[in-house]
């Protein structure tokens, strides 16, 4: 599993991990019960403090997005609970980029006509 991380960026390293374990699960690239790499080999291969990896995987267990087993360690969650509802925090990150969408002259057609292509990119299973 390959992680881009961008220490310029103001997102905290611990979102950017999951954010793209959480993007990678939604476009199929992370499949239910496959294995992620151990806190510390992500924290060695990423040259950051384990501690960072540690706080993105617990907000991805208690999310739902992984689970924890003695046996096979790390592995994505077969069980991610599809409930139709947005997050709050969700809903307000989307108001802020529709914001800034508007601020640089976008109009609602072309943003839905983003949104609806993203949406439905096709999943890119086994990249």
């Amino acid at each position: 599993m390959l992680i881009l991380l961008d220490f310029t960026d103001d997102v905290p390293i611990y979102l950017q991990i999951r954010n793209q374990i959480v993007m990678g699960i939604a476009d199929g690239k992370l499949v239910p019960g496959e294995k992620l790499p151990t806190i510390r080999s992500l924290a060695n291969e990423s040259g950051i403090n384990m501690m960072t990896v540690n706080k993105a995987y617990t907000l991805l267990k208690q999310e739902g997005y992984i689970r924890t087993d003695r046996r096979s360690g790390v592995v994505v969650s077969g069980t991610i609970t599809k409930s139709g509802i947005i997050s709050e925090k969700s809903i307000q990150n989307l108001k802020l980029l529709i914001s800034e969408a508007k601020l640089n002259g976008v109009s609602e057609k072309d943003f839905t006509r983003l949104c609806s292509q993203i949406y439905n990119e096709p999943k890119e299973v086994g990249e």
